[in-house]
């Protein structure tokens, strides 16, 4: 695309915003409100969970609640009812739970690591959308132990991020016939506009396990809803207080310091980094963050993925606060921004600004030598570690209408000398209802790259002739009482790179199609089955010059039932080429997945198994082979109020030629976490994983194997959010090298 023409389009997609789609009805339903009591003063609240001081009994008591799950419509049953109480003051908004249980004993929630309150236990959620926007929410879950989720819900995309934490406070308290809950939500941690904007808008869940996971809401969600957020209600009386909070000015620091001892293969070295984290915000619209020398050490690793015989490369979840602050208007896909890029940077700065109908941010980086650039091609990635230092930049704005919201950004790495890597790009997304009981949603993103920049064989970026190229990517998602229909098309061009994006792939046109056809409840051979569907999916990728690379057609079922059972199944029709030029083999195969809590203290069963024929892309030939992942995660309560955490994973990738196993490739995890109390947690991390090819003739490949072998302990006592102490030890090793790895951390984070 030429760039006069795309800056045009950039232009024309802003105003595109505004403009109404006539083809459906666009008038927004009256949303009901959440009632709320708005103190003209500071409460004076104590924090026990027992709802007993007099500010509660002038709050209105809200009794409505709907079921989710297993099914939806329904009111919540008279032994399970559960009221809220709301209060405002000019520093936070603090809500009030009753739940009633028939039974104490059946509560299920013990102590457990942060973010990791789950559907297995009884806990209450409260969702919060302070720009009334509906695009997104701020969200915290709260257990019957005190344990605490928190995190925020992209609407666009449909999922949760538990990255960011929130100063929440908490308490419970435990009744012969349920229990109560305070929860007090400091406004300064919630993210609004500043001037008169869209009502706050708020929901509330309690999950229920004991009564067939059950799930109770305060709004009357269905589940073809496009998202989770969408019948979310109105706060009263919010318009009386923004108008003194949104002119309060708040300043968080939050120095860190780190010390490192370890042995390397025998050699010695120790290392001491002081770091700080800036936070302040002027005024309700305006966010400021900062961070310098900070410690961007993976504090839990990641779980064992096997890439089977793919070579291409996978993406990791962001946890480092930094790039979590503003990712609601970040809200981009990772094609266009992928934080991880970033390894250890010296300084990084960041502003946010909301508006009633408008957001942007920007942040700039300067970033040390480490961090892995992907450079895509069809069949692989090139992935570089980066020799030298870069400077990172973004800049992002978005426009939000009645129903659409349209953005443009650029993102550029400066690696000096000349060697660059600039994108300009322009994203959005619009929704409607459509006739009948229907919802629609389009989302697209558009990006442009001009690139100076390429690698050397030790990683070190050098300028080379400028090579321009584009992307283009759009998704079209229908959901209604009986389907749930998704297309999307997505082209990257040749030379187009985002080196501060996620691009594994490059020079392909990707397109995809999924038909679900709801077929409502059935009663099954062995079960009933809330939930059932027929699915039907198409996918095929070819390169530009219409060489196909993969196609699949793959028709199966899918059904939910008890114990948060879900059950699909696949079979595939597939057929995959290893590189070009290459032979474009058939490779059938079954593909099925069971996600389900047996029991309180099993309380995650998850299992993928593939099974069929398997191309070996080394080399070039299918053999009999499979993945299987499998993962279980165990809760134990302990005497005296302590708790156990015990989760595994398993993942094995494999193909057989001429009954030799020729390629296999394993994972094993175990994390266990020791709970004393809310505070004080000690954690053991044992992983091996191990990959390995043998000899197959005629090809001669060389035979090959790789061991590695991971161990850690680590205790962190929290006493805040922000205040963190954390000692740990970890050892590893390879099994190609001699001796082994160790090391010995203490960390210490103090918010101020």
């Amino acid at each position: 695309m030429h760039p006069r023409h795309f800056v045009r389009f950039l232009v024309f997609s802003q105003i595109a915003v505004s403009i109404p789609f006539s083809a459906v009805a666009s008038e927004e339903p009256k949303r009901r409100s959440i009632a709320a009591h708005v103190a003209p003063q500071a409460l004076a609240l104590q924090l026990d969970g027992r709802l007993d001081e007099a500010a509660w009994e002038l709050a209105p008591v809200n009794t409505r609640f709907y079921q989710f799950q297993p099914e939806d419509g329904r009111d919540a049953p008279e032994h399970l009812r559960t009221t809220v109480r709301v209060l405002v003051d000019q520093d936070a908004l603090v809500f009030g739970i009753r739940a009633w249980n028939g039974d104490p004993k059946t509560l299920n929630g013990t102590l457990a690591r942060r973010d990791k309150v789950d559907r297995d236990q009884d806990f209450i959620g409260i969702w919060i959308d302070p720009t009334g926007h509906g695009r997104s929410a701020q969200f915290v879950r709260v257990n019957v132990a005190g344990v605490m989720s928190d995190g925020i819900y992209r609407a666009d995309e449909d999922e949760e991020d538990l990255g960011p934490d929130y100063p929440v406070e908490s308490a419970v308290h435990l009744l012969p016939d349920g229990y109560t809950m305070e929860v007090r939500w400091p406004l300064s941690s919630l993210r609004f506009p500043y001037g008169e904007g869209k009502p706050w808008r708020l929901m509330v869940e309690r999950s229920v396990p004991h009564e067939d996971n059950m799930l109770l809401l305060s709004a009357p969600l269905k589940k073809e809803s496009l998202h989770f957020i969408a019948e979310m209600e109105e706060i009263e009386g919010m318009a009386q207080v923004l108008p003194t909070v949104q002119d309060k000015a708040f300043w968080e620091f939050r120095p860190e310091l780190t010390q490192r001892f370890n042995r390397d293969y025998g050699q010695r070295s120790s290392q001491t980094s002081l770091g700080m984290d800036i936070s302040a915000r002027p005024r309700a619209d305006w966010i400021f963050n900062a961070t310098l020398n900070p410690d961007f050490s993976q504090v839990e690793i990641d779980a064992p993925t096997s890439n089977g015989t793919n070579r291409i490369a996978l993406s990791l979840p962001e946890k480092r606060g930094f790039f979590l602050e503003s990712a609601d208007v970040l809200g981009m896909r990772l094609p266009a921004f992928y934080s991880r890029t970033i390894a250890d940077p010296r300084w990084g700065m960041r502003a946010t600004w909301r508006g009633t109908d408008a957001d942007a941010t920007g942040l700039a980086l300067d970033d040390r030598a480490g961090g892995v650039v992907m450079r895509g091609s069809p069949y692989e990635t090139q992935e570089h570690a980066s020799a030298g230092d870069s400077k990172v930049t973004l800049l992002r704005s978005r426009r939000h209408g009645e129903e659409a919201v349209a953005g443009v950004f650029l993102s550029d790495r400066d690696y000096g000398d000349g060697a660059r890597n600039t994108v300009l790009g322009t994203d959005g997304q619009w929704r409607a209802p459509a006739d009948g009981n229907g919802h629609i949603q389009l989302a697209w993103t558009a990006m442009a790259s001009r690139t100076t920049a390429q690698f050397d064989s030790e990683g070190r970026a050098v300028a080379s002739e400028a090579r321009t190229s584009g992307y283009g990517y759009g998704r079209l998602n229908y959901s209604s009482d009986d389907w749930l229909n998704i297309a999307q098309l997505e082209v990257i061009g040749t030379n187009f790179a985002n080196d501060n994006g996620f691009v594994p792939q490059a020079g392909i046109i990707k397109g995809d199609i999924e038909l679900n056809r709801r077929t409502g409840a059935r009663n099954l051979a062995l079960f009933e089955a809330y939930e059932t569907e027929l699915h039907l999916g198409l996918h095929a990728i070819r390169t530009l010059s219409h060489e196909t690379v993969q196609r699949w057609i793959r028709p199966g079922i899918w059904f939910y039932a008890g114990r948060q059972t879900r059950y699909w199944a696949d079979f595939g029709f597939d057929r995959q080429r290893g590189h070009t030029g290459a032979k474009l083999h058939k490779t059938p195969a079954a593909h099925m997945g069971i996600e389900s809590t047996p029991s309180s203290w099993f309380v995650k069963l998850k299992g993928e198994l593939t099974l069929g024929r398997q191309l070996d892309v080394e080399a070039d030939q299918v053999g009999k082979g499979g993945n299987l992942e499998l993962e279980a995660n165990l809760r134990f309560p302990l005497p005296g109020g302590w708790s156990l955490e015990s989760d595994h994973r398993w993942n094995r990738a494999w193909v057989k030629h001429r009954r030799l196993q020729d390629f296999s490739d394993t994972g094993w995890r175990w994390v266990g976490t020791l709970h004393a109390t809310p505070r004080d947690a000690l954690r053991m991390i044992v992983q091996n994983t191990s990959s390995e090819r043998q000899d197959l003739a005629p090809q001669l490949l060389e035979p090959w194997s790789e061991r590695y072998r991971h161990r850690s302990l680590l205790y962190r006592r929290t006493t805040r959010h922000d205040r963190v102490v954390s000692i740990g030890a970890t050892t590893d090793a390879n099994g190609a090298l001699p001796g082994s790895s160790k090391g010995l951390t203490l960390k210490v984070q103090w918010g101020i």
